[in-house]
């Protein structure tokens, strides 16, 4: 597994994490403390401020888990990749996106740069 992998996996392993404590663990293993998040819904820092919209999203979305799509694609510090948010209840995917990481020199996310390319209701 390459780094690009094992981050983008953290990376989900965040975005999918059900419990508030889960949630602290697997922002805190997946960014780094000063890691921003921007996309074209929100703009925020740290690993409170990751949570927030973290757990924004699953309140959005209840029962709804992101899965990567394709494979990642990187150089030096820098990976792309693509998800969809799909329904446990009935598998269907009403959003997806495409999010540029920059990983630090701990392997830990330092920016993450999300592009919406479907949205419910567009």
């Amino acid at each position: 597994m390459t780094a690009y992998d094992d981050a983008v996996q953290r990376y989900f392993a965040a975005w999918n994490a059900t419990t508030a404590e889960e949630l602290v663990k697997a922002v805190a293993a997946a960014f780094t403390e000063s890691a921003t998040y921007t996309d074209p819904l929100a703009h925020v820092r740290g690993h409170e401020g990751l949570a927030t919209a973290i757990s924004g999203a699953h309140q959005q979305f209840p029962g709804s888990v992101f899965q990567l799509t394709g494979t990642p694609d990187g150089h030096h510090d820098i990976v792309r990749f693509s998800w969809d948010l799909v329904s446990t209840a009935d598998g269907s995917a009403p959003a997806a996106g495409s999010d540029v990481i920059t990983l630090a020199d701990d392997g830990r996310i330092a920016s993450v740069s999300g592009f919406l390319d479907r949205v419910p209701g567009a």
